[in-house]
């Protein structure tokens, strides 16, 4: 895999027809050139986005200590056993020493590891905040494309900056655990706003239905300032309806009850066939409006992720929130919001780099700088300049 044989049409066209086979040392070795920065990488990427957008993608984020990487562990352990392969980006911390990930999370997964419907990929951070790496939606996509039915992705663990991955996923998991510390300061400062479903891990210790009535009262106050929202473990994707008033299984065996709906209209009596819900990109035609993104209500799970208890649970719960973002048309929605995203970053990535890259080596990017320093020039102005030479560049 030379750098001028990447060029190669044919040689583009055999990496990508590997990486949809799913072949694991192809898989590495491009997501090695991706992170990196490759020009390589960017030539197969564009040639493997027409084969995204069937994975369920799922972040797991929390602080550090609440067993992330167990529950991943063993959630990806429950979707083997009903099929599913999975693909696992465990995003660690960086190495001060290497600048390479520590790989603390690959090492509490050496079972799943060895399975052959299981790819799992370690990322250092890299100095990037957010709880993800700059490369994180690339490698994603990679294993989308690769056909693995369900991404997870492990953020790093630190608190309550990690919000990016909201922006990456399907479905976001936030992870709390009793006995480590304040557990309304764990929750709040925007990581309550982004989880789909709440679980409370190691939720055999002291203190874990307190952390769970916390997060149930902290939903109940969000509730009353936007309206009764539609309660997420009564949705069923097949449409059955039941009482109001019966109880939702939260907890240790949530979900073991048939989920019934009581709301959001267009959402709960939508019809599915089969057990699984729908996977791949398949979106409903609904459009999505303001009224049915209220509608869900994030589940409150409790689990022992290390004696595997609720993690079935939890993985039904998963698959019931995939099938409500399919039938509300939500799914789409964040996609295009995802891309957006990702078309203003590239945007602007391709910007620095033909453009302030050059100017900064020729010295125009500290001329600038030193005529503001001086207040001969203000800021603004200086960009417009930047903008006109840009213009100029691309005559």
């Amino acid at each position: 895999m030379g750098r001028d044989r990447l060029y190669s049409e044919n040689i583009i066209a055999d990496i990508v027809d590997r990486v949809r086979r799913g072949e694991k040392r192809m898989l590495g070795r491009l997501m090695t050139l991706v992170e990196n920065g490759a020009p390589e990488a960017r030539e197969i990427m564009r040639k493997l986005h027409a084969h995204t957008g069937r994975a369920h993608l799922v972040g797991i984020t929390g602080s550090p200590g609440v067993g992330k990487s167990t529950l991943a562990d063993r959630l990806t352990t429950a979707y083997r056993a009903g099929g599913r392969t999975v693909g696992v980006v465990a995003v660690d911390p960086t190495s001060p020493f290497t600048g390479g990930a520590i790989l603390g999370d690959r090492v509490r997964m050496p079972e799943i590891g060895l399975d052959p419907g299981v790819f799992i990929r370690s990322m250092a951070t890299r100095g990037h905040l957010g709880g993800v790496a700059l490369t994180t939606g690339e490698i994603i996509k990679i294993l989308d494309a690769s056909g693995k039915d369900v991404v997870i992705v492990e953020t790093v663990g630190a608190g309550q900056s990690e919000v990016e991955i909201m922006e990456l996923v399907d479905t976001t998991l936030v992870v709390l655990a009793p006995g480590l510390g304040d557990g309304v300061q764990a929750i709040k400062a925007g990581i309550l706003e982004i989880g789909d479903i709440f679980v409370v891990n190691k939720a055999d210790r002291d203190g874990a239905e307190q952390t769970a009535a916390e997060l149930e009262a902290m939903l109940d106050l969000g509730e009353a300032a936007h309206g009764r929202r539609f309660d997420s473990a009564h949705f069923d994707p097949a449409g059955h309806h039941g009482s109001p008033g019966q109880e939702a299984g939260r907890g240790l065996g949530a979900g073991s009850e048939e989920p019934v709906g009581h709301g959001a209209a267009g959402v709960a009596g939508a019809d599915t066939s089969g057990d699984e819900p729908a996977q791949g990109g398949h979106t409903a035609d609904a459009s999505p409006n303001a009224d049915v993104d209220d509608a869900w209500r994030p589940p409150v799970l409790k689990t022992v992720a290390r004696d595997d208890i609720g993690i079935a649970e939890l993985r039904d719960q998963l698959d019931r929130h995939l099938a409500y973002l399919e039938k509300s048309g939500l799914r789409r929605k964040r996609m295009v919001e995802r891309f957006q995203r990702e078309i203003v970053g590239t945007a602007v990535e391709q910007m620095v780099r033909e453009i302030l890259d050059p100017m900064r080596e020729n010295g125009m990017l500290k001329e600038l700088a030193a005529k503001v320093a001086a207040k001969e020039m203000d800021p603004h102005t200086a960009v417009s300049l930047i903008l006109d030479e840009g213009k100029n560049v691309k005559r």
